[in-house]
């Protein structure tokens, strides 16, 4: 498996674009440097990644501190573990719990958003921190709407409901990640705090 380069000390591997995405973004809000964000494509391919990593030229003599972060899907203690094998499975210390470093070398910390439940996704925590902006009302409707008309709605509600609230934009974006990356989600909002903290400590 062919990877970027490692350039930085601070490493974070995700899911896919949109989180790639996401993150940069918030990396450069907080003003951060030194975190390289590498994508995985798709859930299935992150212990591929994994392994390919930590044998990658620069990781062992460059990398001091690894981030994974995963969505929760319908079981957050079922994505920690799947992490944690992938990591036993890669040769990589295993942290105890979420946001809890593993100590070794590098470091390894596991976040699985949303942090303060048991399920969703990154579009879950983006849907928090806009639930407060009149768009969502509309948002909403439209989905209820859907439902009383017996309509087949999206299989990922908040999916949807991210769609739809960015098409409500003045200028709209087709996906979360590049959305994020113009300054479409409001980053000093609480909702975002768990996350903000996992890059600060990072």
């Amino acid at each position: 498996m062919d990877l970027e380069p490692i350039t930085e000390s601070k490493l974070i591997i995700v899911e896919g674009d949109d989180d790639k995405s996401f993150l940069i973004a918030l990396i450069e809000w907080l003003g951060l440097s030194g975190i390289q964000v590498i994508g995985c494509i798709g859930k299935g391919s992150m212990p591929d990644v994994m392994r390919a990593v930590a044998i990658t030229r620069g990781f062992s003599d460059r990398v001091v501190s690894l981030g994974i972060v995963r969505d929760a899907d319908e079981n957050a203690q079922g994505r920690f573990d799947s992490v944690c094998n992938a990591l036993r499975a890669a040769g990589l210390s295993v942290p105890s719990q979420p946001l809890t470093f593993a100590q070794g070398t590098p470091r390894v910390i596991v976040m699985i958003w949303p942090c303060d439940r048991n399920e969703g996704t990154l579009e879950d925590v983006c849907l928090q921190s806009v639930a407060s902006y009149p768009e969502m009302t509309c948002v909403n409707q439209y989905f209820e709407c859907l439902e009383d008309q017996v309509l087949e709605q999206p299989r990922n509600l908040s999916k949807g409901k991210v769609q739809a609230f960015l098409a409500s934009r003045p200028k709209t974006y087709p996906h979360l990640g590049v959305a994020a990356l113009k300054s479409c989600w409001p980053f000093d909002n609480n909702a975002f705090d768990d996350i903000k903290e996992f890059l600060t400590q990072l």
